[in-house]
């Protein structure tokens, strides 16, 4: 179930890239003829038309960060490829139906090039101006340590496979003295595979219980059997231990980061309004914006209406 979702997240999301791509390329596919020499090897060929290793990075960056790392899974290239496939068949056959020409279409492509505009113009300002220092997050970091508590933690790193033959095959391996992340980047269906398996650090009540009750009876460097759950198969490492404690201003300076980043940029973003509005000629019409957006005055009462009848008074307790 949970594989699906992301399969059709990644496929929307493609599809979405597609969109934003044709707007850049003057509403070209990725695949046609027209278009200038291609970046890289060629991986897959539609009709004719070839989708490249470099048409293939270029998507991967533009899928949103929690994507990424599942569409750098076999499985996940796999599926990121066969979308691309599939997403350049519907290009060729709307071209042919002639849905890739006319009035709406070009109007679109018009309204979404204003928007990508608009966009790289702020993400240009607000991220050149929203810098934030190490001493402002050391500074929230000290004043904010009861946040960075923790219990009891572990870090582990796990392969995932679908069957328990693949896991004892892959465990055999591991006992052989094969290197943990080299088969995790090669076999695991998670998308922590990118990282070498690596699930970072993680406390009681973050994993589902068979995993974590193999986790936490390892010890340091240990590496567990085969760990069945209702994801699939797992082999656990364990890279590390630590009591309960503050956690490190290194490992949360990210976290930090993301904390004080939005309200960071909206400031800017408001430093950007106003500049902007400084050195314009601006005229609003507020007779034409009401009766565009269909607001309507409240109704006035009648100057001769008669008052409204007060309420009666509240009984007096006894």
């Amino acid at each position: 179930m949970k594989k699906t979702i992301i399969a059709t997240k990644l496929f929307t999301a493609i599809i979405c890239v597609a969109a934003l791509v044709g707007c850049q390329n003057g509403g070209t596919s990725s695949g046609t003829k027209t278009e200038g020499k291609k970046e890289g090897k060629v991986i897959a060929e539609v009709n004719g038309s070839s989708i490249t290793t470099g048409d293939f990075d270029r998507e991967l960056k533009n899928l949103p960060e929690y994507l990424k790392t599942m569409a750098n899974t076999p499985q996940g290239r796999k599926e990121m490829l066969d979308t691309m496939v599939i997403r350049e068949l519907i290009l060729q056959q709307a071209s042919k139906e002639g849905l890739d020409k006319g009035a709406e279409i070009e109007e679109k492509l018009q309204e979404l090039k204003k928007r990508l505009v608009v966009e790289s113009f702020l993400k240009k300002k607000v991220e050149a101006e929203s810098k934030v220092s190490d001493e402002d997050l050391k500074k929230f970091y000290e004043q904010n340590k009861d946040k960075f508590k923790s219990g009891d933690q572990i870090k582990a790193s796990h392969i995932l496979v679908k069957s328990e033959k693949e896991a004892k095959d892959i465990l055999a391996q591991l006992k052989s003295g094969a290197s943990f992340e080299e088969l995790a980047k090669k076999s695991s269906v998670d998308s922590s595979a990118a990282k070498g398996g690596d699930l970072g650090w993680f406390g009681k009540g973050n994993m589902v219980p068979a995993f974590e009750k193999a986790a936490f009876a390892l010890n340091e460097g240990q590496i567990s059997g085969v760990v069945k759950s209702d994801f699939g198969f797992h082999i656990i490492k364990l890279t590390g231990k630590r009591a309960a404690g503050v956690r490190p201003f290194e490992e949360v300076k990210e976290q930090i980061k993301g904390a004080i980043m939005p309200t960071k940029q909206q400031e800017i973003f408001q430093k950007i309004k106003e500049e902007l509005k400084k050195t314009a000629n601006i005229s609003i019409k507020e007779d034409v914006l009401n009766s565009v957006s269909g607001a309507k005055e409240a109704p006035k009462p009648a100057e001769n209406a008669p008052a409204a009848a007060s309420a009666p008074a509240a009984p007096e307790k006894k």
